[in-house]
């Protein structure tokens, strides 16, 4: 019986209901920002393929590293753009934990995909010789399988107790999105053990991945500053400060998200910060890449001329 009730539950996104005036602007920003994103995350891709220069690990990883960002952003996002512009924004209970499932598989996923992307960079400054060797496609493929992998056994493992609650009825989500907090905020039965797991996992997650990316960075600010001339000091840094800024932003607004209190007045931060680590983040990781990049440029700039030169045929 407890099944049937939460299977028939059906939850309420608020999202941003309680600014009436602004659901047309924001439905407009966040259409834009959703193009850019699918146009960004799928035309990295194509860029990565196309150019022969950018069949390297590093590419390898961004490539996958875009398709996360894709998939996540089309996880979130047009059920953010319709619950704008429609007065019914009931989801169902399979609806809604099927967002979760995807999303944290996707989240968790870009976790650790930044943590190889970084490790990728510490081989490629600390030992260039062997670069190739070391990151071989066997290797590169194992790590992106294992990033992957992980992601999938996290959001299995907190799926399967968050079907473990009872839900009844109609319940009000004080969120645009099926998040985790949200869903157990409205359950009929104690939520002690999904919270702890959830807990131990994000934890787990966050530790390990910016031990890894700490790690790394600190090996390669050693080998950098060891280096005897300025230019290559300079050259080794730009290779890095892409990813730098994409793991600043992506690790701080969640961190951030785990630092605000749990009260009612704190809701529209969480929504804030929620909006830019699943809306704007995915739009923000090509951009970083592609205007840091010169080879990515020049791909561009080169599909540009094919496009130009068949228009004018």
């Amino acid at each position: 019986n407890q099944e049937n009730q939460s299977a028939e539950a059906t939850f309420i996104l608020l999202g941003f209901s309680e600014y009436p005036q602004l659901q047309m602007p924001l439905f407009l920003i966040f259409l834009t920002i959703y193009t850019v994103t699918v146009l960004g995350n799928l035309g990295m891709i194509v860029i990565t393929k196309v150019n022969p220069k950018l069949h390297t690990p590093m590419y390898y990883f961004l490539s996958h590293l875009s398709f996360v960002d894709f998939c996540y952003s089309t996880t979130v996002t047009p059920k953010l753009l319709e619950n704008l512009v429609v007065e019914d924004r009931t989801v169902s209970f399979t609806a809604c934990i099927m967002q979760f499932f995807s999303a944290c598989i996707f989240v968790v996923t870009e976790t650790f995909m930044l943590a190889v992307m970084a490790y990728d960079r510490f081989v490629a400054i600390c030992n260039p010789l062997l670069y190739m060797v070391v990151m071989s496609q066997k290797l590169c493929s194992l790590l992106v399988g294992a990033s992957y992998s992980w992601g999938i056994v996290c959001s299995l493992t907190l799926t399967y107790f968050l079907l473990k609650l009872s839900f009844r009825g109609n319940s009000i989500i004080n969120n645009f999105v099926c998040e985790h907090a949200a869903i157990i905020s409205v359950s009929r039965s104690d939520p002690y053990i999904s919270q702890k797991i959830i807990l131990v996992s994000a934890t787990f997650n966050e530790v390990s991945s910016l031990m890894i990316i700490l790690t790394s960075y600190v090996f390669i600010f050693i080998t950098v500053m060891k280096m005897p001339s300025t230019g290559g000091r300079h050259k080794a840094f730009s290779t890095c400060t892409s990813h730098l800024t994409a793991i600043t932003i992506f690790h701080g607004t969640i961190l951030f998200l785990y630092c605000v209190p749990d009260t009612k007045s704190s809701w529209l931060m969480v929504k804030v910060a929620s909006v830019f680590y699943t809306v704007v983040i995915p739009m923000l990781n090509p951009l970083i890449y592609s205007f840091r990049n010169k080879d990515v440029k020049e791909t561009v700039k080169k599909l540009n001329s094919v496009e130009l030169f068949c228009d004018k045929m």
